[in-house]
């Protein structure tokens, strides 16, 4: 392995500590997906009012999500950043009547902006999920650190909106290790302590690209933190099968339990109770080899 990825200080992770809350990471984890867009690629526009946004809510967490993953703003291919004041506009409401009713949940923001995280804590977010690796914001990662929150750290190559014009890697797992190696050396000098790897599966990346990521994701493990992957009814899916994100269901269950297999700590997941059942089957597939 390069020296640079040797020299780095790597910390094992079975927990993340969520506001002095350990959550285990033992047993994968569901994240539920709540999309507050227009555009989402595959349920935009179903949730874009406060009483929607609840009852989507409240459907994850009854369908037993661990995690309500909420975003404000797209970030399919093509899809332009959100103005910050417009992510918060459509965010804090929703938080704030999450955590009223369910004190116990943990919420997960999706921005690439700090000063959207720090207010979103302020109304009780849990962790920050950041699709950029802390490119579109200098001040981020000092943010993270200030909050003391657990970040998922996603590799991509450029903003949404150009991510899939020019692809190119000289080798797409180093590229992606040299990466996180950087980030996670960094966020830990500002004394980040609770790190979660996200591929970034579709982010700047062709199909071919997600199967050998999925494919050697057990690799990544060589950062000893947890790994979330978000595949769900993404084009990786759809597009071979020469069908759309609605028809992908069954392909998104398929590949769950592949990465599963390849060592996934979180699932991040628009369809809660068959990604639940999912587990439970590979669970039980697990333990018979024991």
């Amino acid at each position: 392995m390069n020296s640079e990825f040797k020299n780095s200080v790597f910390y094992s992770h079975k927990t993340i500590n969520v506001k002095g809350n350990l959550i285990s990471l033992e047993k994968p984890l569901i994240m539920g997906i709540l999309n507050l867009t227009d555009d989402s690629f595959f349920d935009g526009g179903k949730y874009n009012t406060l009483d929607k946004a609840m009852q989507r809510a409240e459907s994850i967490i009854e369908e037993g999500a661990a995690i309500v993953d909420i975003g404000a703003c797209s970030t399919r291919p093509g899809a332009l950043l959100v103005e910050k004041q417009e992510e918060l506009r459509r965010l804090l409401p929703v938080i704030d009547r999450i955590k009223k009713k369910f004190p116990e949940v943990i919420i997960s923001v999706d921005t690439v902006w700090g000063e959207v995280m720090e207010q979103c804590v302020d109304k009780g977010a849990d962790i920050l999920n950041d699709i950029s690796g802390g490119q579109f914001d200098d001040s981020l990662f000092d943010t993270v650190a200030r909050l003391g929150i657990p970040y998922i750290l996603m590799h991509t190559n450029t903003t949404p909106d150009k991510m899939q014009k020019e692809i190119h890697y000289d080798n797409i797992f180093l590229d992606i290790c040299r990466y996180f190696s950087q980030r996670i050396n960094i966020l830990y000098e500002k004394g980040v302590k609770d790190i979660i790897l996200d591929l970034g599966f579709g982010f700047g990346k062709t199909i071919e690209h997600n199967y050998e990521l999925l494919r050697r994701q057990d690799e990544f493990k060589v950062f000893n933190l947890p790994i979330l992957t978000g595949i769900s009814r993404k084009s990786m899916i759809y597009r071979p099968l020469n069908s759309t994100p609605q028809e992908s269901l069954e392909g998104t269950t398929f590949l769950h339990a592949l990465a599963l297999e390849k060592g996934a700590d979180i699932l991040r997941v628009h369809d809660v109770k068959t990604a639940k059942d999912c587990l439970k089957l590979y669970e039980l597939y697990s333990l018979s080899g024991k």
